[in-house]
């Protein structure tokens, strides 16, 4: 744990000096601490895993200009439709852009991505900053290749804007075109830590000039074990630089990266734990086992775009293949695809060339598609958070958004104590096939399309050996090994097999 300011006799932290476009007076404060703006205390470990009334409150701010975001930058977000600033960006930009440390939380489809990429591509435009090949100035790691791509999208035309190059990396393909970008020079990696580790191994990549570091969906990281890997790589980047740590949650999982690498950051949380958005309605549906999938299919049957969640990669890619066959085309996001079909998957559940997306709870930090109608969890995550992530699909960015959880008899008590939990109240029936509340939700079913039967999704699966053996010849026939009885008779173990 970091020593604080009352821990006499225990050493004190070297002052981080502020990086990017931070050249402020933190430099004529004392040794133990930065200078803090009026009206805002220094933020201990509870209060950061907790902010309360001493985060900071939501600054109102009419425009990204207002708010120091460079006019290239400003110009990029409008042609994405971008000009008025959300909560947490409003809230979190002042003090990022001054580089400070900054420790965010507001609920997934909040902009957090936006809060962190203008001032990442903002610390590397002064003037003392030099592109390096294979040496990032900016880093941001995220939990999933999804979530990679996704962050890729929003960072790529605002690095492009300032004349800058960013580079994304992660597993599942070939690393050749990531080699590349690094020996060419990218000023800002997105990576997941277990490609980006050994990219580093290879002597690819170096992360000695990394001026501002970015941790995003930290949690995440954490509940997939990727916290020895992230800590690895933050001991990599120089010490007293500027780091920024975003999440839907912070609890106590991050609490030791939040301690260790973050020098008194400013505290922002534009909504309190737990919290859902206001315009989405919750629905827990009471349904027999053998009517599920009856059920289910009718759920996905709207015109709108829906989302399905199971527990395991087998049933996605089985609901996915019978919601298919019945006139509803749907694709599969789960772990055991390669990347060119998640990708490829993803991209028609984006475009709309299909409106329904079976996934397993890799989706549930990954996708971020406008639009999403409904979430439906066919199989009730196992604890609160997953419930909270996977919800968060839908509703975003002020629009409306409905969530249901099928529940049979089994998982009553479950999902009795995940709904607690969640500290959601939501609505609960008894559904069968046929029932008037599906359609309440779903509105007139699309009309069903059937489409020709394709190739399954390619997976990571080992080739099977061909079954096909050329006849054996005089010239490749070899003796026999040892123990060999002959046609017909048994083999004596010899050797290892003994």
């Amino acid at each position: 744990m970091l020593p604080n300011d009352h821990a006499g006799g225990r050493p004190r932290r070297p002052r981080r000096r502020p990086v990017g476009r931070a050249a402020d007076t933190a430099r004529a404060s004392t040794p133990a601490t930065r200078p803090q703006p009026a009206g805002r205390p220094t933020a201990t470990a509870p209060d950061m895993l907790e902010p309360g009334p001493s985060a900071t409150p939501v600054r109102v701010a009419a425009s990204f200009s207002e708010l120091g975001v460079p006019a290239p930058m400003v110009d990029a977000l409008a042609a994405r439709g971008v000009s008025v600033p959300f909560p947490i960006q409003a809230a979190t930009l002042p003090d990022a852009l001054r580089g400070r440390d900054v420790l965010g939380r507001g609920q997934t489809g909040s902009g957090k991505t936006i809060a962190f990429a203008v001032p990442v591509v903002a610390a590397l435009l002064s003037a003392d900053y030099h592109r390096t090949p294979g040496r990032p100035g900016a880093l941001v790691l995220v939990p999933t290749r999804e979530l990679a791509a996704q962050v890729a999208e929003v960072i790529r035309p605002l690095a492009d804007a300032m004349g800058l190059r960013s580079a994304i990396i992660h597993g599942g393909v070939s690393q050749g075109p990531q080699t590349t970008a690094l020996r060419r020079g990218a000023d800002v990696v997105i990576a997941t830590p277990g490609r980006l580790e050994d990219l580093i191994g290879q002597g690819h990549c170096r992360l000695g000039q990394v001026r501002v570091t970015v941790l995003d969906e930290a949690d995440h990281m954490a509940d997939l074990g990727f916290l020895p890997a992230v800590t690895r790589l933050l001991d990599q980047t120089p010490s007293g630089t500027q780091r920024l740590l975003f999440s839907a949650t912070l609890d106590k999982a991050v609490n030791a990266l939040v301690q260790r690498y973050l020098d008194h950051p400013a505290v922002h949380s534009v909504d309190p734990p737990e919290s859902s958005p206001v315009l989405l309605e919750h629905h827990l549906f009471n349904v027999q086992a053998g009517h599920k999938t009856a059920v289910v299919t009718e759920l996905a049957s709207g015109a709108g775009r829906s989302l399905l969640f199971t527990r395991t990669k087998h049933a996605a890619r089985k609901l996915a293949r019978q919601l298919s066959a019945a006139g509803i085309p749907a694709v599969d996001l789960h772990g055991n695809l390669a990347q060119s079909a998640r990708d490829r998957n993803l991209a028609a559940f984006s475009s709309g060339t299909v409106r329904v997306l079976v996934a397993t709870d890799i989706a549930a930090r990954g996708i971020h598609v406008d639009d999403i109608a409904l979430v439906v969890h066919v199989d009730p995550p196992a604890e609160h958070k997953a419930y909270t992530h996977r919800s968060g699909r839908t509703a975003r960015a002020g629009a409306s958004g409905a969530v249901v959880t099928i529940v049979t008899p089994d998982q009553v008590q479950d999902v009795r104590t995940l709904v607690r939990q969640a500290a959601i109240r939501p609505r609960t029936a008894d559904v069968a096939p046929g029932d008037a509340r599906t359609r309440a939700l779903t509105g007139p079913p699309a009309e069903r399309r059937f489409v020709p039967a394709e190739a399954p999704s390619e997976t990571l699966r080992p080739r099977p050996a061909s079954s096909h053996r050329p006849p054996a010849t005089s010239a490749s026939r070899r003796p026999r090994p040892a123990g060999h009885s002959g046609p017909g008779g048994r083999r004596r173990p010899t050797g290892r097999q003994a």
